[in-house]
């Protein structure tokens, strides 16, 4: 297994774990907020890849599939590539209501310019330095496993909310 084939599996791994928790839950429990500033499957969903597609296209030196595909307009929102839900309040949060096929189409989309990118990484690339406002600066590779993290931390939140609409203890297997 190549570097590349690490990345990809764990990207994959965040795919897979939403498309298992949107299973046979309703618009309405995608929805679900255990408090009214609290977040959302949908939400979360979103946001997580939001900040994906956001980073590494900015990475890649590409537009966000977000604007450059449409999906700003498949979610009747506007097309700002600055808009990934930091900072949402609380309408905000709740007037992301999209079904499951919506959220995985634009995960799948994003996960599409995530891999054709990653065919060609090379060590020289993932020391390639992009943001010299951070001591050390950033480099591609430290980029790639923030968004690999904040990928999976909100992936677990959609978890723990699963199992908080249903009532029930539940988790991923």
């Amino acid at each position: 297994m190549n570097t590349a084939d690490v990345l990809r599996d764990s990207f994959q791994r965040v795919r897979d774990q939403l498309s298992v928790v949107f299973d046979g839950l309703s618009e309405e429990q995608l929805a679900y907020r255990p408090h009214e500033d609290a977040n959302s499957i949908a939400w979360l969903a979103w946001h997580l890849t939001r900040v994906h597609d956001d980073h590494m296209s900015e990475i890649a030196g590409e537009q966000q599939a977000w604007v450059a595909d449409g999906w700003a307009q498949r979610f009747s929102m506007e097309p700002d590539p600055h808009n990934q839900g930091t900072g949402h309040g609380p309408a905000e949060v709740a007037a992301i209501r999209p079904d499951s096929r919506l959220l995985l189409g634009y995960q799948d989309a994003v996960l599409a310019h995530t891999f054709e990118y990653l065919g060609a990484i090379t060590p020289e690339e993932l020391d390639r330095v992009i943001d010299t406002r951070w001591d050390p600066p950033v480099t591609v590779g430290v980029r790639i496993v923030s968004v690999i993290n904040d990928s999976t931390e909100h992936a677990g939140q959609t978890v723990y909310l699963r199992g908080l609409v249903e009532k029930r203890r539940w988790y991923f297997v």
